[in-house]
């Protein structure tokens, strides 16, 4: 059973920098691919990033290209987002999300990843 963990969010204010962590104790996370998503009050859940499962990048949404950073640590079981330079507008609960096999074709959308977390909160203040 993959059970996903993520840590790390909080209140920042604006240009400053969070990581977000997402842990999973189950010994196949090394096979799947990664991603994070995030859900803005009122909005629906958006693609930020996602990741192989070898860790190449896959892809990021425009927004946040330069600023956040997806990556993984198999070793530890552990996928991370790391975001810099953040704004009002990345406010939202960040979501990590698993899907089985390296390059999920529509890594970008909800319904391709398999396991989700349960979100940690961010909020950047301006």
């Amino acid at each position: 059973q993959v059970q996903l963990v993520e840590s790390g969010g909080g209140l920042v204010q604006a240009g400053g920098s969070l990581r977000l962590s997402c842990a999973n104790s189950d010994r196949t996370f090394s096979t799947y691919a990664m991603g994070w998503f995030r859900q803005a009050p009122g909005k629906e859940r958006e693609f930020v990033a996602a990741i192989t499962w070898s860790g190449s990048s896959l892809g990021t949404e425009d927004s946040v290209k330069g600023r956040f950073t997806i990556s993984r640590d198999n070793a530890k079981n552990t996928a991370y987002l790391q975001m810099n330079s953040l704004k009002p507008e990345d406010t939202g609960v960040y979501y990590c999300a698993a899907a089985l096999g390296s390059q999920p074709p529509s890594f970008r959308q909800v319904g391709a990843y398999d396991y989700w977390g349960q979100g940690t909160q961010v909020t950047v203040s301006s």
